[in-house]
């Protein structure tokens, strides 16, 4: 990689942290991608499921009918790969039938067992991040023995799981977890030392 590639956050929920329930539709949450697109995102990543400390789980259900009406209308609209934000290999099949090229799973998979499978069965790309806890626990005084090599070990760990799987490293993106399970001083510690 020559660069740091942007990826644009669309959250078709109503609850998200950061932009839920502001694009009204699947036409706002398109032109909202779009508008990503031409301010220079690289991959759109679309989530149908709160992750913000206190979230509370949504459905199957619920969040394909959140995702996939987007992703679908978006993969005709938009050029750059679309990821599927989700911990649910059920929601990661419907998003990936409707055009979606990359599953980010936020709980690093390690919440629904047959995702990494599915995802190496389909040839996809995929995101796995370090989260400490689930997103209603996650900031209830979150603690490490050290964040830095606690977080290395836990990515290390799921890489070699995700490998053993079937998909190759080239196709392992890894996620520190800025902000999920930690304190404003391991989010500092892991900005400053992320080269380890």
């Amino acid at each position: 990689m020559d660069r740091p590639r942007l990826m644009g956050i669309l959250n078709v929920t109503p609850d998200s942290f950061s932009d839920g329930a502001q694009h009204e539709g699947v036409e706002g949450a398109v032109r909202h991608a779009l508008t990503m697109t031409s301010d220079g995102a690289d991959i759109i990543d679309i989530g149908g499921e709160s992750t913000r400390p206190g979230a509370q789980t949504v459905s199957l259900d619920e969040e394909i009918n959140r995702v996939v009406p987007t992703i679908a209308a978006l993969s005709s609209q938009c050029p750059l790969p679309i990821s599927i934000d989700t911990r649910k290999s059920g929601v990661a099949t419907a998003a990936v039938n409707a055009g979606a090229r990359l599953v980010n799973d936020v709980s690093g998979f390690t919440y629904d067992p047959a995702l990494a499978p599915y995802c190496a069965r389909q040839g996809v790309p995929v995101c796995v991040m370090h989260a400490q806890g689930d997103p209603q626990t996650m900031q209830d005084d979150p603690s490490y023995d050290d964040v830095l090599l606690d977080v290395y070990d836990f990515l290390a760990s799921q890489v070699t799981m995700l490998e053993a799987q079937g998909i190759p490293r080239a196709q392992i993106i890894v996620d520190p977890g800025i902000g999920f399970g930690k304190t404003l001083d391991h989010n500092l510690t892991l900005l400053r030392d992320i080269a380890l």
